[in-house]
């Protein structure tokens, strides 16, 4: 399962041949790791899904003539932050018509002294905020594990190097080969940070650049439904 390195040491022997410390700092970069690259799988499906979904809305809203059928096409495409940030809008819509007709009596329309646009573009912009959180959820543990393991590693490194040089010292010999598998040993955990945040930090970048696209496109959508909502239903 490991591959042997020179002297045919392998790396399952350099693990389990470490000391509790050294042991406790590679249990704690196997963790970051597992959790990251879960999330990472996570966030792809999440991002995938909301991408294709959020296009087949897109397309539905601009075919479409009739907000309630749009909003009912919505509702099968929950994964869509695009389609939750319409029903924020169209519910803020029919809440505002409704308050005109009981105000005055009327079989249509909407009056801006109501709220108007500004609470639609509230309304809007709140889910828009509510569905980039759900996008950013489990990013900053990426972020996180990028910028720290290589230090845990170092710091696991570290002090493997103080114990094979004290070793050295009580064994009263100078000799490299003395020390050279203490050093192997210590610098296993180096390897592990940099195994563990690479992947982290190129995932991340990634994704966080999805997220944003995402994000984007919410803003235009939001923008777009403003413009219309404005001039065909609060003028």
């Amino acid at each position: 399962m490991f591959h042997e390195l020179g002297g045919g040491v392998g790396v399952a022997d350099l693990i389990f041949g470490t000391g509790p410390f050294v042991q406790g700092i590679l249990a704690l970069l196997f963790f970051f790791s597992v959790v990251s690259w879960g999330i990472i799988l996570y966030k792809f499906s999440q991002i995938s899904a909301a991408r294709r979904e959020s296009e087949r809305f897109i397309s539905i809203f601009w075919e479409s003539k009739n907000l309630a059928a749009i909003h009912t096409a919505s509702v099968g495409l929950k994964k869509s932050p695009v389609a939750q940030v319409f029903r924020a809008g169209y519910q803020e819509l029919l809440q505002l018509t409704r308050a005109k007709r009981q105000a005055v009596g009327a079989e249509s329309g909407f009056s801006t002294d109501l709220g108007g646009v500004e609470n639609v573009s509230r309304a809007m912009k709140r889910q828009q905020n509510v569905e980039l959180t759900k996008l950013e959820a489990g990013l900053p543990f990426l972020a996180t594990t990028a910028s720290t393991c290589p230090f845990i590693g170092l710091l696991g490194t570290v002090w493997g190097i103080m114990t094979a040089f004290m070793g050295l010292s009580a064994a009263h010999t100078s000799s490299i080969q003395a020390v050279a598998p203490g050093i192997a040993e210590a610098l296993i955990t180096t390897l592990g940070g940099l195994i563990a945040a690479i992947p982290a930090q190129a995932f991340y970048n990634h994704l966080n650049a999805k997220v944003r696209e995402l994000d984007v496109e919410m803003g235009n959508f939001v923008a777009e439904f403003l413009n219309i909502a404005e001039r065909h239903f609060l003028s």
